[in-house]
C-alpha cells in the first residue's frame, strides 16, 4: 500500500456553522465550502491546510455515525484520513494481513473522493480513513 500523505483531520462538531468560527476567524483557515454526503448522513466543510485540510462534520440525522460518535464522546478529533495511490490495492493489503475493516469495499466520500475506514479496534483506538481521490 501506497500512503501518499495525510489527506485530512476529521472533527465532529454539533454545527459547522458554529465551528468554523474557530478554524476560519480565529486561525484564519480559508472555509473551502460545504458538502452533504447524503449516504453518509453527513454535512462537511473543508479547510485547506497546506496539502492536507481540516475536515468539519455534521451529522444530518440522529442515527448517523457522526451523531453517534458526539453522543458517546463529544465534540472533537474523530478520525485521520490518509491519501492512498490505489484504494483497492490498500484494502487487499490491509485483508491479507487480517487488519478489521469498517469498510470491505470503497464507497462515496465527500468530493468525490473514494473512501473506506479501517476498524478503531484495529488501529488502537483511532479511527482511520483511506480516501482515493482522482
Amino acid at each position: 500500500m501506497k500512503i501518499l500523505k495525510i489527506d485530512h483531520l476529521g472533527i465532529a462538531v454539533n454545527s459547522i456553522d458554529d465551528g468554523k468560527n474557530f478554524w476560519s476567524e480565529i486561525l484564519g483557515l480559508e472555509f473551502e465550502g460545504a458538502e452533504t454526503v447524503e449516504e453518509q448522513k453527513v454535512k462537511t466543510a473543508f479547510f485547506p491546510v497546506g496539502e492536507s485540510e481540516v475536515e468539519l462534520l455534521e451529522s444530518t440525522s440522529p442515527d448517523g455515525p457522526v451523531a453517534k460518535f458526539i453522543e458517546k464522546r463529544g465534540q472533537g478529533f474523530q478520525h485521520i484520513a490518509f491519501r492512498v495511490a490505489d484504494i483497492d490495492e490498500a484494502l487487499e493489503e490491509l485483508k491479507a494481513k487480517n487488519v478489521q475493516l469498517i469498510d470491505q469495499t470503497p464507497r462515496k466520500g465527500a468530493g468525490g473522493a473514494r473512501i473506506a475506514f479501517l476498524h478503531p479496534k484495529a488501529t488502537g483506538g483511532i479511527l482511520v480513513e483511506l480516501c482515493e481521490r482522482n
